[in-house]
């Protein structure tokens, strides 16, 4: 198809009187429109048409130290392509500027254009095996900046990403929900390497140099991932406010939580038979409800014969009562001493099982104040100890079997050095 066609066929989108070589967004497509005609020829068609094409470009390029191949190479190589058909990929290939012919020597060879495809193609294929958009974005920015060929573009598709990031992280926070806090901390996580390459690539672009709308997504995108790597504390906090606040069910310790993990479990048929047999009322079918209505009326019209008169009681004289200073129980205080005398990091049990499973749960939960500030100098002297409370969450329930703990969420106890003021 001719330029003169192209964009005369662009009339029928657009308004009269607005010509497309005016339109900034289609500028330069226009002008690398040989590569999309590239794309176009490969992917047209059904899904197993496209299929098999990437198939033969791809075995075509993987003879990388003998990159040409003659017509019976590639009818043995890809035999298990019925013969015509093969010759009928080869030609679209070719003639849609994916595969070269050598007419004099009789060999094929992957084309420039149909390379750079299975390159970009390639990178696509593994981060979306991973699932890990943010990772492919990286890559592409980093080796943008590598070579010179940086845009505004790939950095505005970073900006996005790591804003959409940080949109589902406050949802997750202000939805209070342990299940949202959870996947979004492991997503977190799952990100945070590539978060963090984001500093490598802004000090890289620091020293190539960038133009003026680059360097404003740049700035947003340090701004964007200062916040995002501040958020895993955030998500450590809420957590230990939900496991405080967490509602027990019975007396062995069954939480709100975990009955709703338990249910997630479940098939929906189950869900729908549980449902059915609660939806049941029992209905009192041995009481008539106009008898009932007559023995209400009776009762609250009823006359007391003998009114009931209140007297209050003589004085009396009474012992004045003891105020007593509020202490706080010595699990604080036996805590705060375990932790002045270690001298490393700790596995979480080590520190908080013994005495019992109340106990435990008290002086779990007193780890939540680790590197706040309190008023209290019981508490701030808990709160000073140099350490850092970290959680496992992914991983399966640590085994504890003693003093009425069988198992807890698997963590530890780091140990850093306060930063000195001044």
């Amino acid at each position: 198809m001719s330029e003169v066609s192209d964009v005369n066929a662009f009339e029928e989108f657009l308004k009269p009187g607005v010509y497309v070589q005016d339109i900034d967004a289609l500028f330069p497509l226009l002008q690398s429109s040989h590569i999309i005609d590239v794309l176009i020829g490969l992917f047209r068609g059904g899904r197993d048409e496209v299929m098999i094409r990437l198939a033969v470009m791809r075995e075509i390029a993987a003879r990388a130290e003998l990159p040409e191949w003659t017509p019976a190479q590639l009818q043995n190589h890809l035999s298990f392509i019925d013969a015509t058909k093969l010759e009928t990929v080869l030609h679209r290939l070719r003639s849609h500027d994916l595969l070269q012919w050598d007419a004099d020597r009789r060999v094929y060879q992957i084309s420039a254009a149909g390379r750079m495809v299975l390159s970009a193609i390639s990178g696509l294929l593994r981060f979306g095996e991973a699932d890990d958009e943010l990772g492919y974005l990286m890559s592409q920015a980093a080796g943008g900046s590598a070579v010179g060929e940086l845009s505004a573009e790939h950095l505005s598709h970073v900006l996005a990403k790591l804003t959409e990031y940080e949109h589902f992280f406050q949802e997750a926070i202000a939805s209070g929900s342990e299940f949202r806090l959870k996947s979004a901390q492991a997503r977190l996580s799952k990100a945070q390497p590539w978060i963090e390459k984001a500093t490598a690539l802004i000090n890289t672009i620091s020293e190539n140099g960038m133009d003026d709308a680059g360097w404003q997504i740049v700035h947003k995108i340090a701004s964007q991932q200062s916040r995002l790597l501040n958020m895993a504390s955030v998500f450590q906090r809420e957590l230990a406010k939900v496991a405080r606040q967490r509602v027990m069910l019975s007396q062995g310790g069954l939480s709100s939580t975990e009955l709703s993990a338990w249910l997630q479990q479940r098939s929906v048929e189950s869900l729908a038979q549980m449902g059915a047999r609660m939806a049941v009322t029992p209905e009192p079918l041995f009481v008539l409800p106009d008898v009932m209505l007559d023995i209400a009326d009776d009762v609250l019209e009823r006359e007391v014969a003998v009114p009931k008169v209140s007297v209050m009681p003589p004085d009396v004289e009474v012992t004045p009562a003891q105020t007593e200073a509020f202490s706080y129980p010595p699990q604080l205080t036996d805590l705060t001493r375990v932790l002045a005398q270690l001298e490393d990091d700790s596995a979480l049990p080590d520190v908080v099982v013994g005495g019992g499973f109340a106990q435990a749960s008290y002086r779990y939960s007193l780890l939540t104040f680790l590197g706040e500030k309190h008023e209290d100098a019981d508490l701030n002297a808990l709160a000073e100890q140099p350490f850092r409370l970290t959680h496992a969450l992914d991983a399966p329930l640590q085994a504890v079997h003693r003093n009425e703990v069988a198992a807890m969420t698997a963590g530890q106890l780091i140990k850093h050095t306060p930063a000195k003021e001044g």
